[in-house]
């Protein structure tokens, strides 16, 4: 097991999703249900499940394309998107 990748990754996404859409959308939840388990749990699922299928693409997608053009390509679909979102056409 590498641990730096694990914890290295565990603190990449762990910060990034402070914050975000998905934690506000399960706090919203969690006070309107004011059932925090099932919300948690359902959370914890999801979440799990799109890493999973980040990972399992990801690692089919770099035996065909190198790992350099995704980050270029990924990087450069963030700032369009980010454009997109500022000018209000998504």
């Amino acid at each position: 097991m590498n641990w730096k990748l694990l914890w290295a990754t565990f603190g990449l996404i762990f910060l990034a999703e402070l914050g975000d859409k998905t934690q506000l959308t399960t706090m919203a939840l969690a006070a309107q249900s004011r059932a925090p388990l099932p919300v948690f749990i359902g959370a914890a699922v999801a979440l799990s499940l799109t890493s999973l299928l980040g990972v399992l693409v990801g690692g089919v997608i770099c035996q065909y394309i190198p790992a350099h053009y995704i980050k270029v390509g990924s990087g450069a679909l963030f700032i369009v998107i980010g454009a997109l979102l500022v000018s209000g056409r998504i």
